[in-house]
């Protein structure tokens, strides 16, 4: 494992996507991209399925009524191999600037919460999907794999990611520690629906899962979020009652260093911009002298935790030593096939 010092700008988005519309939100990021970059940022971070935007129809009806949005979102969603993730490999290697961004990953006929990570050549790191999507996200978006829970030796840094409520799973959380991450891409949606009714799902207590992740694993959290608009609310709220379930706002993008502090000044939760920090990797040892959970504050002898990190593939396909997949494949029957 290579140990990384030093200092850099990172940047965190909180901004609204154009709702549904994987172009013209490729367009958005990447002007937030070269404002960045123009800023003298390393690494930008995005929310939660920035692309094509957040599904919140999912949260105010019942799931049928979706459908007719979920064709339009699948569309918009992105492959890993299409043109449109080919904008963003693109966008990071023009301006130099390392990439995470939250995104709808379309493969075959299933959806999943994706997050990438795109380094400062255009390459693509590695790709992420939440490994349990949240209650109603069930209902769109299949699951990830132990594969999923992985921290990546960049130039920056050690550098990982989760999304949304999987900050509140402390397995999780362990298994990103335990790989000595010391940056982190917490990304979120924005923080507006239920108000008053759910206060798991509040600001305060978002923000705060944010906040325990880096004063608990000592690493800088990065946390992007979404913002819900005008536009969101005339596309997703076609009745009183959705106007009161899902609300404007809900921007409440932070950046927080090893030992809990706040490290950029919050926008207001309706406003769009960018939020930057200078990051100094050094601070992260100072930090994990008083408690390194999975160092000298750990107890194994006690409790430990099991990983499995193999990818799930729903076929696995075996030949013998002189089988090949061509001879697998379907073919006309000849004299001794009769």
């Amino acid at each position: 494992m290579v140990e990384y010092t030093g200092t850099f700008k990172a940047a965190v988005v909180q901004a609204e996507p154009v709702w549904l519309d994987a172009d013209a939100t490729i367009d958005k990021s990447i002007t937030l991209i070269e404002e960045a970059s123009r800023a003298g940022a390393q690494l930008i971070a995005f929310g939660e399925t920035f692309i094509p935007g957040y599904p919140w129809w999912l949260w105010l009806d019942a799931p049928v009524a979706g459908f007719e949005f979920f064709g339009r979102y699948h569309e918009n969603s992105l492959t890993l191999d299409g043109p449109r993730f080919q904008r963003l490999l693109d966008a990071a290697h023009t301006n130099g600037i390392t990439v995470s961004v939250g995104f709808s990953e379309r493969n075959g006929g299933s959806l999943y919460m994706g997050q990438a990570l795109i380094s400062a050549n255009g390459e693509l790191v590695n790709s992420r999907r939440k490994l349990k999507p949240t209650h109603v996200e069930r209902t769109v978006f299949g699951e990830g794999d132990g594969s999923d829970l992985a921290v990546h030796d960049t130039p920056l840094g050690r550098i990982g990611g989760l999304c949304c409520w999987e900050h509140l799973q402390p397995l999780t959380k362990y298994a990103m520690y335990s790989q000595h991450e010391q940056v982190h891409i917490a990304a979120w949606p924005s923080f507006s629906i239920y108000p008053e009714a759910a206060y798991q799902l509040s600001p305060q207590v978002n923000t705060a899962a944010s906040q325990q992740y880096a004063v608990e694993g000592q690493v800088y959290v990065l946390a992007p979020s979404l913002v819900v608009g005008d536009a969101a609310m005339a596309l997703f709220c076609d009745t009183p009652v959705k106007e009161q379930l899902l609300q404007r706002g809900g921007g409440f993008a932070r950046i927080y260093g090893p030992d809990g502090r706040s490290l950029a000044e919050p926008l207001p939760e309706g406003d769009e911009g960018i939020l930057y920090a200078d990051l100094d990797l050094t601070n992260i040892a100072i930090a994990k002298a008083a408690a390194d959970p999975v160092g000298h504050y750990s107890r194994p002898d006690v409790t430990r935790l099991l990983l499995n990190q193999t990818a799930r593939r729903p076929v696995e396909h075996t030949l013998s030593a002189t089988e090949s997949f061509d001879e697998l494949a379907p073919h006309e029957p000849d004299t001794a096939d009769v």
